[in-house]
């Protein structure tokens, strides 16, 4: 899937199965990933997202994001946004909150 960005940068955004993670393309460089577990419920758990120094402010985040919101609807499964990334991204793209399972609670700390 391309996503145009900012700036007029192509962003190519799939989705690497093998490594638990979505990964953004800037050419033949590897510009951003978005890591996922999925959960017992079945709901994919948006961990951490990743940009590039050199690829700040070009989209990429907010490409990965939204590939996973597809990936999601494509899919039938519903997201558990953990990454602060993804939840101050749904924040500005309301449209994406059915998708949300639940907010993200973190486990409480083990002694």
């Amino acid at each position: 899937m391309t996503e145009p960005a900012s700036h007029d940068v192509h962003v190519v955004v799939g989705d690497d199965s093998d490594r638990s993670r979505y990964e953004a393309h800037i050419g033949d460089r590897l510009a951003g990933v978005l890591s996922y577990a999925d959960d017992a419920d079945g709901n994919r758990v948006l961990q951490h997202t990743v940009v590039g120094d050199a690829f700040g402010g070009h989209g990429v985040g907010s490409a990965l994001a939204r590939f996973a919101m597809q990936d999601a609807t494509d899919a039938g499964r519903r997201i558990v946004p953990q990454c602060t990334f993804v939840q101050g991204w749904l924040g500005k793209h309301p449209e994406h909150q059915s998708l949300v399972a639940h907010p993200y609670v973190p486990s409480p700390p083990t002694a």
